[in-house]
Formats: C-alpha cells, sequence, structure tokens
C-alpha cells in the first residue's frame, strides 16, 4: 500500500508546480509558477500531519525530527519522482515542504543560460560560485555545469550535498556523490577529506559559515575546482558575503585569497512571464579579471559593477542588462522587470501611471 502523501505528490506533479506545502492547521498547497495556491479545503489535523510524514521518513531521522524540530532528506516517490524534502516544527503543530527534483538532468542549452557558462565548467583550479535566492534554480544550473564536465572531461569529481539531489551517473568522469550527514558529518568534514581522496572538483551544496567558506578557498588555492554556492543576488554582495563571514582581523588575508583564487559568479533569479505561463532565468555574470582581483584585495566592491557592464566583450554580463533583455523580448513585465532590477530608476518609466506614481511616493 502506497503512502497516503503520495496522493498530494500525484497532484503536485499533474498541475506542474515546483514545491508542496503540507502544514498542521492549514489546507495542502503547492507553489506553481511562484504562486502559492491551496489544492484542497480540508484543513490538516496532527494526525492526519503525522500519517503523511512518518511513513516516508527514515526512523532515525524521525526521531530526530521529534527531538530537535528539524529533519532534511530526499525521498524517491517512483523512477522519475524524487523530492528534497523538510520536516519542521513551526506555532501550529507539524510543518513539511517538498521540492520536485527533476530526474533527468537539463543540460546548459536546455535552460538556455547563456553560453560563456561553460568557460566555468572548463577551468581546471580556483572558485566557482553560483548565487541567487532560495527557489531561482542554482542547484539545477550547478547540475548542468557538473552534468557538462561529466560529459566532456576525464575528471573525479566529489558532490557534498545535504541531501543529495540530483543523482549524477558516471560517463567520463568519476563522480563520487556524498550527502550530509548520512555520508559525513558536515560541509566541512567532507570538503577537508576532499583534499586526500585525488579529487580534480569538488561542489559544496552551501557555503554558509566560517570554517566550509575558508576550507573552500584553501582548496581552491591548492589546485581543486571548488563550485559552491550563496544566497546572493549578484556579485558583488557575493563577494561581501565571503569576507563578511571572516572576523575583521582575518578579512585582509580573506580578501587576498579570494582574489587570488576567484575564477568566476554566476547569480542568478527567476522572474516571471508575462507572455506564457512559468518563469525564465536571469543571469549575472562575473569572470575574474587582473581588475577584479584588484578590486576585491581593495575591499572596493562598488566598483564591480562598472567592471561587469564594460566585460561584456569577456562575457561577463550586469543582471540589470540581462533583466533589460527581457523586457524589450516582452518575456517579462515592466512590474516584474522594475522588482527585480537593482537599479529601479531605469525601468521605472516603463510602469503603468498608476503603479510609477506608488514608486515615485516611495521614493525607489
Amino acid at each position: 500500500m502506497e503512502p497516503k502523501i503520495h496522493h498530494y505528490f500525484h497532484t503536485l506533479i499533474e498541475k506542474g508546480g515546483s514545491d508542496l506545502h503540507l502544514s498542521e492547521g492549514q489546507p495542502p498547497k503547492i507553489r506553481v509558477h511562484g504562486d502559492i495556491v491551496p489544492i484542497a479545503e480540508n484543513v490538516l489535523t496532527h494526525e492526519e500531519m503525522v500519517e503523511l510524514m512518518q511513513p516516508i521518513c527514515p526512523p532515525k531521522l524521525w526521531e530526530a525530527f521529534e527531538k530537535d524540530g528539524d529533519a532534511d532528506f530526499a525521498y524517491e516517490m517512483d523512477s522519475t519522482s524524487r523530492f528534497r524534502s523538510n520536516f519542521m516544527k513551526q506555532q501550529r503543530g507539524y510543518c513539511c515542504v517538498f521540492r520536485i527534483i527533476p530526474t533527468k538532468i537539463l543540460t546548459l542549452e536546455e535552460l538556455n543560460v547563456p553560453d560563456q557558462i561553460k568557460r566555468l565548467a572548463e577551468m581546471r583550479a580556483g572558485l566557482v560560485l553560483v548565487t541567487g535566492p532560495t527557489g531561482s534554480g542554482k542547484s539545477t544550473t550547478l547540475a548542468a555545469l557538473i552534468d557538462y564536465i561529466n560529459t566532456n572531461f576525464t575528471r573525479h569529481i566529489i558532490t557534498i550535498e545535504e541531501p543529495i539531489e540530483f543523482v549524477h551517473p558516471s560517463k567520463k568522469s568519476l563522480i563520487t556523490q556524498r550527502e550530509v550527514p548520512t555520508n559525513c558529518p558536515s560541509f566541512a568534514d567532507g570538503l577537508r577529506a576532499s583534499l586526500r581522496e585525488d579529487t580534480d572538483i569538488v561542489l559544496v551544496g552551501e557555503m554558509r559559515d566560517l570554517e566550509t567558506i575558508s576550507l573552500a578557498l584553501t582548496a581552491a588555492e591548492t589546485g581543486l575546482l571548488v563550485f559552491g554556492t550563496l544566497h546572493t543576488n549578484n556579485a558583488r554582495k557575493t563577494v561581501d558575503r565571503i569576507i563578511d563571514v571572516f572576523p575583521a582581523e582575518q578579512q585582509a588575508q580573506a580578501r587576498t585569497m579570494l582574489a587570488g583564487s576567484l575564477r568566476g559568479v554566476v547569480a542568478q533569479l527567476l522572474m516571471k512571464r508575462c507572455d506564457k505561463p512559468g518563469r525564465v532565468a536571469v543571469n549575472e555574470i562575473l569572470f575574474a579579471t587582473p581588475a577584479v582581483s584588484a578590486i576585491i584585495r581593495e575591499g572596493a566592491t562598488q566598483k564591480l559593477s562598472d567592471v561587469i557592464v564594460s566585460g561584456k566583450a569577456l562575457g561577463m554580463q550586469f543582471m540589470d542588462d540581462a533583466i533589460w533583455q527581457k523586457l524589450q523580448q516582452g518575456i517579462v513585465s515592466p512590474h516584474e522587470a522594475y522588482m527585480k532590477a537593482i537599479d529601479k530608476a531605469r525601468f521605472k518609466n516603463f510602469l503603468p501611471p498608476e503603479e510609477a506614481n506608488i514608486a515615485n511616493a516611495g521614493g525607489a
């Protein structure tokens, strides 16, 4: 007998949603094209939540969830349906969120990301960061980059993830996938171990603490190609976030290390389409140049935007220019472009009069 929660998974897939939200005291809801909508009227009780959640959760994780109030794992419903799962306790009781993980890894061409991103996959050493807010498709883009390497080069690639999302079969490369905390205690432990495992490339699922970021910089300096993710919206904020993690007395050294090891930043946002249902990715792309390295060493990250704009011939792309392109093509609305842009003044004149008045009143 299949678990009761499969009914909701099937509904999520049929409606083309990305996430399923089940919360005690609330009706079940899904996210479709960026909006959260209810899929039933019934309010979920505590007993129903336990019936939905417990059968699909590994017993040890269920014990940890009941004790600590959090659990993360990947769940496979069938050969074509995997989900990134998060259990949590909240004010009204139990809650869980599931994100569909596509079993087919899309290529960079299928994702329609800028072609120059491939250059980052062809590098032999250094740090490459793929950044963006939660739900912006970072994992999908990273999976496509790893698949491009796997298809075209003979490398040993280690991924350290929590949980493992995309499962990569070894093609030309040898791929070793490790899950935190099942296969290694933490991202930092997995990264430290990778230095002794004849590794060419390591993917760090999340660079969220000082130890992991420090080890990633060291690994990149010692000859590994390190891919990592951060929850930042553009290249300047990404550099600032890396440096700000370090204590004040270590920041000068961190700037020197980052200036020497950074190879590129791909920042990604998802924008709601206006030409058809769905969302479209836009990217800011920074490639490390002597000018970029000098700016990082000086701590003058406000100059990075100008370098990106002037580096178009080198393959760089400024986020607002990518948004502008989608607006000109009629793919996104003026409102969506205005809301996602860094320099909002550039897009304000395209807003309908009533929205422009509100924007002016807000001083944006």
